[in-house]
């Protein structure tokens, strides 16, 4: 029995990324339906929309579903009592200490995820009381460690020094890459640029249409000094590099990043101006499909490629 789909009582050991801009309900309910787990993402919803999305998705489907929250995240208190209300039973924690929340959530009989970057940080969401880490490399989208460690290092070296349930992300986006994560050590993988290209993504069609067009090399990790990004090079991420290039301090980059950016990118599709925060396997992504196919198309890649490597 695989300990990832055990865990979550899910039928594949595939889980959606709670990305920002793009993991709605609607994205959410079909990944669940399709066999996997589905996610919320709460780092781009006020408390109020929050709580809209959670009853959508729990109308949309039967099955699990969790939501991703951002620590840094100005309302987590508000967040965390809605979670809590609305009786969600699974929540995946990133960007701060695991220790804030995990006992706040266990306590009421939830279930907790902490995404992280490193061994250490891997360690520390063990020591907190998590159920299960997400480790991930410096190839995913969005916010990321510092230490730009890929996937195929970091996943065995966690693996090596934790006893709890090990899901693999960054540059996951086929069932290849989904079985190559599990023979270093994972347990289940999660997934997230893919299932932006989806019709059930509540990301903006130009977005979208952007991805399927990318080539690898056309994203790069940068505001380190703020927080980690991979960004799609596109004018706003040059602007940012000019500024770079004149030995730009953090107050400088912050006052080019602004507010709201990445809802200008990602949410209403201004391509040049916006933050538009992909993974690197976006050069591996060449089509928009059915979140449902997706899972079933990984499922069928990993057992056949699984089947392939047993038959060498």
């Amino acid at each position: 029995m695989n300990k990832i789909t055990q865990l979550f009582n899910i039928k594949y050991p595939i889980i959606q990324a709670g990305m920002i801009w793009a993991s709605g309900y609607k994205l959410a309910s079909a990944v669940s339906n399709a066999g996997g787990l589905g996610m919320l993402g709460a780092g781009s919803m006020y408390p109020d929309v929050l709580r809209e999305h959670i009853r959508k998705c729990k109308a949309a489907t039967d099955k699990p579903f969790a939501v991703n929250v951002p620590m840094l995240y100005p309302n987590i208190d508000e967040i965390m009592n809605i979670i809590v209300e609305e009786g969600v039973k699974i929540v995946f924690t990133s960007a701060g200490n695991p220790k804030t929340w995990t006992s706040f959530l266990k306590e009421k009989g939830i279930t907790v995820v902490h995404v992280v970057s490193s061994v250490k940080f891997a360690l520390k969401a063990q020591e907190a009381g998590v159920d299960a880490v997400v480790a991930e490399g410096f190839e995913a989208g969005g916010h990321n460690g510092r230490e730009e460690t890929t996937t195929f290092t970091l996943i065995p070296m966690v693996k090596e020094k934790i006893n709890i349930p090990l899901i693999a992300a960054g540059g996951i986006a086929n069932g290849k890459g989904m079985l190559a994560a599990m023979v270093l050590g994972a347990d289940g993988v999660q997934v997230g640029s893919r299932f932006i290209a989806t019709p059930e993504a509540s990301s903006h069609q130009s977005f979208k249409d952007m991805i399927v067009n990318l080539e690898d090399g056309d994203t790069h990790l940068t505001l380190k000094e703020l927080a980690p990004v991979r960004l799609i090079k596109n004018k706003f991420y040059h602007d940012l590099m000019a500024l770079y290039a004149k030995g730009a301090t953090p107050d400088d980059l912050k006052t080019l990043l602004g507010r709201a950016r990445a809802k200008r990118g990602m949410f209403e599709g201004d391509l040049e101006e916006g933050e538009l925060e992909v993974g690197q396997i976006a050069g591996l992504i060449r089509d928009i499909k059915p979140a449902a196919d997706i899972v079933h198309d990984m499922i069928t890649e990993y057992n056949q490629a699984k089947e392939a490597l047993i038959a060498l």
